[in-house]
């Protein structure tokens, strides 16, 4: 069981999140969802522990003052203060907004980057698994990531989270900028990764209508509050979420 409780941040004097809490049982796919600045970033940034990386470079340089509150657990044990690579080692893996790869790295460098502690063997086996996940990648194994589409670089992007081997999967935005076409495609690779491996995963989206479908459990964040929760048959039944986010 992967949980959250009381989370709220403070940029500077700006509340990001005000008292939002999560919880995802072990092979859940959770929904995150809401509109541009709801928050959705911040709790994904807070849950991998990158906030905490954040929160430091701003003390170090005179910057932005940034202040937490709140608690995390993972099978029972506190985590609220282990920074984002100690719970990398655990299994929580953020694959974050707008991809990130090393565009100037082939795919399968961008790959290895994903799983440099990992031994060749397991390496090469993860390697061929995000393979069978996403085919188009194999396609163009050796070009650079800068030269992939943006649906393609999306696949690269999640095929790199998995090479860690996540217990906790966070998916940030992963339908962003993204045609119908390639949103199926990675909806699909949604399900298939939960269903081969078991995994934990957390989507945060505004692109509700594809991602609902798939989910065991949703929750609604408008300006940085967790306004509604459910299963997606509570939200897809739920008239305000129709409105807002199906367009009906």
């Amino acid at each position: 069981m992967f949980e959250a409780a009381g989370l709220m941040v403070y940029y500077e004097n700006m509340l990001a999140l005000n008292n939002v809490g999560l919880a995802a049982e072990e092979g859940s796919i959770i929904g995150v969802f809401g509109s541009n600045s709801a928050g959705k970033s911040t709790l994904m940034y807070v849950l991998s522990g990158i906030i905490l990386d954040i929160q430091k470079k701003e003390q170090m340089k005179g910057g932005e003052r940034i202040t937490l509150f709140g608690s995390i657990t993972l099978d029972g044990e506190e985590i609220t203060s282990l920074k984002a690579h100690e719970r990398a080692a655990r299994g929580i893996i953020l694959c974050p907004e707008r991809r990130r790869i090393f565009g100037e790295s082939s795919v399968i460098e961008n790959l290895r980057i994903g799983s440099y502690l990992a031994p060749w063997k397991e390496q090469k086996r993860n390697i061929e698994y995000v393979f069978s996940i996403f085919p188009r990648l194999k396609d163009h194994v050796d070009r650079q990531g800068g030269f992939l589409s943006g649906g393609e670089q999306q696949m690269l992007a999640i095929g790199r989270a998995l090479m860690a081997k996540p217990k906790i999967l966070l998916l940030d935005e992963p339908l962003l900028g993204l045609s119908p076409v390639y949103q199926k495609i990675v909806i699909d690779s949604v399900r298939e990764i939960r269903a081969a491996t078991g995994i934990t995963i957390i989507i945060a989206e505004q692109y509700a209508r594809p991602v609902i479908p798939v989910i065991s459990r949703g929750y609604i964040i408008e300006n940085g509050s967790a306004i509604l929760e459910g299963t997606k048959e509570d939200l897809m039944n739920n008239p305000d979420v129709k409105s807002a986010y199906f367009g009906v």
